[in-house]
């Protein structure tokens, strides 16, 4: 099939966090006739869509991605919303919007895809993706085939969803929003924003969002910055003044910065708490030896 794709790619270019090196090889598909072909035929590959919360070595990666930013077809049908997986998650709440639709006003704030929302059940300000998603359309591993579950079959919990299991993989889903005043939804929606901006990192500070996940009835974000990691402060990377929970890249920041850097918040929070605070991010690619350490603590075992 004639798939766009890409040999050696500087997948920097790609990243939020503007870190990363060469990728052997690289897909784009633009249809779900694409993205199962490739499913079926790619032995060793990784699925992204926005690289919104991925930390990518800047060793680089022998494997393949398949990134589905070019699957990006959505309808509206009254109050039902159908979305492809790489669908942007800020364009869909426009479009909500437009529609006079609410129930994707949380996502105007963050540039995650409707694939990788739906994998981490992502949420912000009282909702998340799993309130209104009525259907998922899955690849089923075990299958070979195209399934749909319901709501109730996705195993939503927090920043949690069945496809975290690895049997599935996201190609889309079907949404039930409601009826609101476009009025009120932009109000919401620019609230969102502001408060995002007041905390989070300009877009001249690269960043990946929230490093940890919040612990089970506490904050991540609470426990670094009663712990003081707002004062470290590397020479490439740095924790943001306004929220201890962000990483920014200040320029050249490599992948052994930012983990080093993870590596001294995660010890400073389990030194004066004894919490254990596990990482959002995903870290992708070759390591060196300090790199193979660090991932070894953080996520307990070692990182592709």
């Amino acid at each position: 099939m004639d798939i766009e794709f890409k040999e050696n790619f500087e997948i920097k270019n790609l990243t939020s966090f503007k870190i990363g090196g060469t990728v052997k090889k690289i897909f784009f598909p633009k249809t779900q006739t694409e993205f199962l072909h490739l499913i079926k035929t790619e032995k060793d590959y990784i699925i992204l869509g926005s690289c919104s919360n991925v930390l990518f070595s800047s060793q680089g990666y022998d494997g393949t991605i398949i990134c589905t930013t070019k699957m990006n077809r959505m309808e509206f049908r009254g109050t039902k919303v159908v979305a492809e997986c790489g669908v942007k998650g800020p364009l869909l709440a426009q479009k909500a919007l437009d529609a006079g639709l609410t129930g994707f006003e949380f996502m105007i704030g963050f540039p995650g895809s409707v694939g990788g929302n739906i994998f981490m059940n992502a949420g912000a300000h009282s909702q998340s993706i799993s309130d209104t998603l009525s259907l998922a359309c899955l690849y089923d591993k075990e299958k070979d085939d195209v399934v749909y579950l319901d709501n109730s079959m996705m195993e939503f919990g927090y920043r949690h969803s069945i496809l975290q299991s690895g049997r599935y993989i996201a190609l889309g889903a079907e949404f039930d929003l409601r009826k609101e005043n476009k009025k009120t939804i932009k109000e919401l929606m620019d609230r969102n924003l502001e408060f995002r901006k007041n905390i989070q990192p300009p877009l001249n500070y690269p960043n990946a969002g929230s490093v940890f996940k919040n612990p089970e009835h506490d904050s991540a974000g609470r426990l670094l910055d009663k712990a003081g990691v707002k004062d470290f402060d590397l020479p490439r990377a740095a924790v943001w003044q306004k929220h201890a929970n962000f990483i920014i890249n200040k320029g050249d920041a490599t992948s052994e910065d930012i983990l080093e850097l993870m590596y001294l918040m995660y010890k400073k929070v389990k030194n004066m708490y004894t919490i254990e605070l596990v990482p959002e991010i995903r870290f992708i690619g070759k390591m060196n030896k300090h790199e193979e350490e660090i991932c070894q603590e953080l996520y307990k075992k070692t990182q592709k």
